[in-house]
């Protein structure tokens, strides 16, 4: 059984031209425990999947089994107590800025209903995992952007996901402190043991931290492997076409260092 799967995927979107295609036929398993990458140029449809795999946006055809049970046929209670089960990490934070840290990951304890106390007691030891308990009065304006996401992270692991979304999680980071938080998911994948799927357009991110991954085009999954064979030895164009992006980009930071 697969912790997470995307069964023939399909999204299209009405346009004022007609039908648009973003998701075409999409199908991978993701197992329970590992961390899997979907990667892909601008306009692939990557952040359409994430929304379809979460339900923020409704599949076209298709269907997401998150633990062997569509997504897909639950009414609207049923799939607020399963989005509990699966965290999401933004590229831009969405802290509350008018909250201390303390409070911005205890937030979704309070909204479970744990007393204040008991809440803001769980979420110092959540900031203690992600490495910033000395932050917890501190407010959003006063953090770094990797201080930032390293709160946006115990706020997630507050409501004790089992699968852990990240959307382009690092994109608004420097190169540093991106390896810093990908090697906190590493660790955060190992002591908790969530499953995690990361979205990116970088293949330094996917060779980071991945086990397997998947790459996107055109909606199109064009192809999947582990990382590993992937690097050595891409099948298709798409995947030749990241590892290309990725050399002249290490070639330009060679040239600016």
């Amino acid at each position: 059984m697969a912790f997470l799967k995307a069964d023939r995927l399909c999204k299209e979107f009405i346009s004022d031209d007609g039908k648009i295609s973003a998701l075409s036929d999409i199908s991978f398993e993701v197992e329970k425990g590992e961390i899997f990458g979907i990667i892909g140029l601008s306009g692939a449809g990557k952040s359409t999947l994430v929304r379809c795999i979460n339900r923020l946006e409704e599949p076209t055809s298709g269907c997401v089994l998150f633990k062997d049970r569509s997504i897909n046929g639950l009414s609207a209670k049923e799939l607020r107590k399963e989005r509990r089960k699966i965290g999401m990490i933004f590229q831009h934070f969405n802290l509350l800025m008018q909250r201390s840290v303390l409070d911005n990951v205890a937030l979704p304890l309070e909204i479970a209903g744990a007393k204040r106390k008991e809440a803001r007691e769980k979420a110092w030891e959540y900031l203690e995992a992600v490495g910033i308990p000395d932050k917890a009065n501190a407010f959003p304006s006063q953090l770094s952007g990797g201080q930032k996401q390293r709160v946006a992270i115990a706020r997630v692991l507050a409501s004790d996901p089992e699968l852990l979304l990240c959307d382009e999680a690092t994109s608004a980071l420097d190169p540093q402190t991106t390896r810093q938080i990908l090697a906190l998911l590493r660790d955060i994948n190992k002591k908790y043991g969530i499953t995690i799927l990361i979205i990116t357009h970088a293949m330094t991110v996917v060779q980071e931290i991945c086990d397997r991954v998947a790459v996107l085009e055109g909606g199109r999954l064009m192809e999947m492997n582990t990382v590993k064979e992937l690097f050595a030895h891409p099948r298709t164009k798409a995947a030749k076409r990241l590892l290309l992006i990725q050399e002249d980009d290490n070639e330009e930071k060679e040239a600016v260092l």
